[in-house]
C-alpha cells in the first residue's frame, strides 16, 4: 500500500502546476488562498454593477472594466489576486497584459461571501492600500452596503446605502443605484433558481 505525500505551493508556479479544478487562486503573502465558485446572489449583484460600471467607466471612453477570472499581479511582490471586478484607466492601460493585469488597478471591487469576507475586508485591503490601487470597493449582498475605500485623491472610507459615487479618480463619473443593484426582485433578464 502506498500514500501519496502533497506539499503546499509555495510560489505561484507551484500553483500554476496544480490541477484544473474550477477555483480561483490567490497567492498573497506567500500563502496560497482558494475561492469557490459563487452563489446566484453574488452572480446577479456582481452582473448589476459590471453593466454599471461599463455604462459609466467604459462607454465614456475612461478605459477598461474587466471581470474574475482575470489574474492580478503586483510585480516584485509575488502577490497576485483574482478581484471580481476591475477598472483600469487610459492613464494605467499599460498594465494591462496579454494574460493578466500587472499593476494596480485604479478601482478594484470585491463582492463578499462568507469564504472570503475576512479576506477581503483583511489581507486585501491592506494589498490594495499598500500597492496603489486607488480605490477598493467592498459589496455586501447580505447588508446591502457598499465601503469605499480610497487610498489616492482624499484618502479615507465611505459606506454607501442609496447611491453610490462613481469616481475612480479625483472627479464623480457617474452614480449607481444600490437600490438596483441589490434587488431581490427578478428583472426579465433573471429567472428563478
Amino acid at each position: 500500500m502506498s500514500t501519496m505525500q502533497t506539499r503546499a505551493p509555495t510560489t505561484w508556479e507551484d500553483v500554476l502546476r496544480m490541477p484544473d479544478d474550477g477555483n480561483r487562486y490567490e497567492f498573497i503573502g506567500g500563502r496560497l488562498y482558494m475561492t469557490p465558485a459563487p452563489v446566484t446572489r453574488h452572480q446577479r449583484v456582481l452582473r448589476r454593477i459590471w453593466s454599471a460600471l461599463v455604462r459609466i467607466l467604459m462607454d465614456s471612453g475612461r478605459g477598461e472594466v474587466f471581470s474574475a477570472p482575470l489574474l492580478v499581479e503586483f510585480p516584485g511582490t509575488g502577490d497576485r489576486v483574482q478581484p471580481d471586478l476591475l477598472f483600469v484607466s487610459n492613464e494605467r492601460r499599460s498594465i494591462i497584459g496579454e494574460k493578466q493585469i500587472l499593476g494596480a488597478p485604479d478601482l478594484v471591487v470585491e463582492i463578499l461571501s462568507p469564504t472570503t469576507a475576512h479576506r477581503d475586508r483583511g489581507i486585501k485591503l491592506d494589498l490594495y492600500a499598500r500597492h496603489g490601487v486607488r480605490q477598493y470597493w467592498i459589496v455586501d449582498p447580505v447588508e446591502d452596503v457598499v465601503d469605499v475605500w480610497r487610498f489616492a485623491d482624499e484618502p479615507g472610507h465611505e459606506r454607501f446605502s442609496g447611491e453610490l459615487p462613481v469616481r475612480p479618480g479625483p472627479e464623480r463619473l457617474g452614480l449607481i443605484d444600490l437600490a438596483e443593484v441589490f434587488s431581490r426582485h427578478l428583472d426579465q433578464w433573471e429567472s428563478e433558481d
